[in-house]
C-alpha cells in the first residue's frame, strides 16, 4: 500500500483514523472514500491508492470507530458475520458528523488543490455497499462537490432527503444484486428521473460487489464501465484535467518515430500492459512489456512504417484512435505476423486504439485490426475461398462510396430491379 493511516477530529470531540493516499503529484482535488461493512481493509485501501493514481487526494475514514477502532475484516464466512454485526450497530447520524469532520480535514490539506468555479476547495466522495449509502448521505448533508455511490443498501428507505442533494450524482447497481433488487433501484429511478444531474446506471447481470477485484462477485466489464463514469463526473466537477491526446501522441512518437522503449515506458504507469487482440501480442506488467517492446515491436517495426490518423475520441479517461496501419513485409513482424517470413508485400490496415488512462499515464492498450484482411495481403489467404478482403478495407473506410456487400453472393438478387 502506498498510503499511510492518519488522525482526523471528530466534531464530538476526539480523534479518529483514516487512511490517507496521494498522487504522484502530491497535490490534486480531494476524494473521500466511504468502506462496506468490512472496514478499511485491504479492498479500500487499493481503492484509495487506485484513485490517487487518477490524481486525487484520498482520504478513507474509519466508519466503525465508534464501534471499533480499525475494522478490518475479510470476506470470509465468519468474517461476513461480524461485518453485518457491526452494519446492525452502525448509525448514520453520527457517520453523517464523521463524513463532514472528513470533507473538513480534506479541505483544509494543502494538499487539496481541485478548485470549483468560484474558487473553492472541492472534495467529492465515493463509497461501496455501506459506503454507497453514505456517499448519497453526504452529497445531501457533507457539502461535497459529487458523489459516486456503488450498490449503495437501502438507498430506497433514505429518499426523504433526495431534495437535499444539490450536486452531481452517480449511481452505480448491478442488475443482479441480491442486496439491491431491481425494484429499489426503480424507485431511486423515479425520484429522481426529473434530475438531469443524477445518472443511475445498471449493469446487466452484474452482482452486489461487482467491483471489487478482492471478491469472487468481481465482474470487470461492469466494473471498468463504471470507473470511467465515475472519473468522467470527478474530472467534470473539479478535475485534474489532463491532455490525454498529447499523452498518446508523444507514446506514439517515442515508439515509432525514435524508437526509444524507456521513453515510450515512462509515459504508462508502473504496472501497465498492451493487448493487441487479434493474436494476443503484447506484455502484462512492467518487464513484460519492456522485453516485448525492445524485442518484438519498438525495433522490430519496417523502417516504413506509417500511422495515418482517420478519426479520434477523447473521454475523461480513454483516447479511440481509428487509423490506417501501414508497412512494407520486408521482416518478420513479431507482433503482427509471428513466425512468418517477409514477403515484400505493402499492407494497409485499419487499426482501432483504444487506449486506457490512470491520471496522465497510459495503464493499457487493446488494439484491433482484421488479421483476415492482412493475411489475404501478403497472400497467405486466398479471399476467393473465403468472404474476406484485402486492402479494399482500407479503401472502403476511406471511401464510403465505393461498392458495398461485394462479398454477399445474394446481395445482386434482391436489388429494385430484381424480379420479384
Amino acid at each position: 500500500m502506498a498510503g499511510k493511516f492518519i488522525d482526523i477530529k471528530a466534531k464530538d470531540g476526539g480523534d479518529f483514523q483514516g487512511y490517507l493516499a496521494l498522487p504522484p503529484s502530491g497535490k490534486g482535488p480531494g476524494l473521500m472514500i466511504l468502506q462496506e461493512i468490512f472496514g478499511v481493509n485491504k479492498s479500500i485501501r487499493a481503492t484509495a491508492d487506485y484513485f490517487a493514481e487518477e490524481g486525487y487526494v484520498v482520504l478513507a475514514p474509519d466508519m466503525f470507530w465508534r464501534l471499533e477502532s480499525r475494522v478490518e475484516l475479510s470476506y470470509t464466512q465468519e468474517d461476513s458475520g461480524k461485518a453485518f454485526a457491526y452494519y446492525k450497530n452502525f448509525d448514520f447520524g453520527n457517520a453523517v458528523a464523521d463524513m463532514t469532520a472528513t470533507v473538513d480535514h480534506l479541505k483544509g490539506m494543502a494538499e487539496v488543490k481541485g478548485q470549483g468555479k468560484g474558487g473553492e476547495t472541492q472534495v467529492a466522495a465515493l463509497g461501496y455497499c455501506l459506503g454507497g449509502a453514505l456517499a448519497y448521505q453526504a452529497a445531501a448533508h457533507c457539502g461535497i462537490a459529487a458523489a459516486a455511490a456503488y450498490y449503495g443498501v437501502a438507498i430506497e428507505t433514505q429518499l426523504d432527503v433526495a431534495d437535499k442533494i444539490k450536486c452531481p450524482v452517480a449511481f452505480h447497481f448491478g442488475g443482479a444484486d441480491e442486496h439491491v433488487p431491481m425494484q429499489a433501484v426503480e424507485q431511486i429511478q423515479k425520484k429522481f428521473e426529473s434530475r438531469e444531474e443524477i445518472l443511475i446506471n445498471v449493469y446487466e447481470g452484474a452482482p452486489h460487489a461487482f467491483a471489487n477485484r478482492y471478491r469472487d462477485t468481481y465482474n470487470k466489464p461492469a466494473a471498468g464501465m463504471a470507473h470511467s463514469r465515475t472519473i468522467a463526473l470527478l474530472r467534470g466537477v473539479m478535475g485534474p484535467n489532463y491532455d490525454l491526446e498529447k499523452l498518446w501522441d508523444m507514446h506514439c512518437y517515442y515508439e515509432f518515430a525514435t524508437r526509444d522503449v524507456d521513453a515510450t515506458m515512462a509515459t504508462m504507469v508502473a504496472e501497465p500492459y498492451v493487448n493487441h487482440i487479434p493474436t494476443m501480442t503484447g506484455g502484462v506488467g512492467s518487464d513484460d512489456l519492456h522485453r516485448f517492446y525492445k524485442n518484438h515491436f519498438v525495433n522490430a517495426n519496417p523502417d516504413d512504417t506509417a500511422l495515418i490518423p482517420v478519426s479520434r475520441t477523447v473521454g475523461a479517461d480513454r483516447v479511440v484512435d481509428e487509423m490506417i496501419f501501414a508497412f512494407t513485409h520486408d521482416r518478420e513482424i513479431d507482433w503482427m505476423l509471428p513466425g512468418v517470413p517477409p514477403t515484400g508485400k505493402r499492407v494497409e490496415v485499419p487499426v482501432v486504439a483504444i487506449i486506457n488512462f490512470r491520471g496522465d499515464k497510459l495503464y493499457h492498450e487493446h488494439i484491433y485490426w482484421d488479421q483476415a484482411s492482412v493475411l489475404v495481403q501478403i497472400g497467405l489467404l486466398d479471399p476467393k475461398k473465403y468472404p474476406v478482403a484485402g486492402g479494399e478495407t482500407t479503401k472502403k473506410m476511406l471511401d464510403e462510396t465505393l461498392p458495398s456487400n461485394t462479398l454477399m453472393q445474394k446481395w445482386a438478387e434482391n436489388t429494385p430491379n430484381a424480379a420479384e
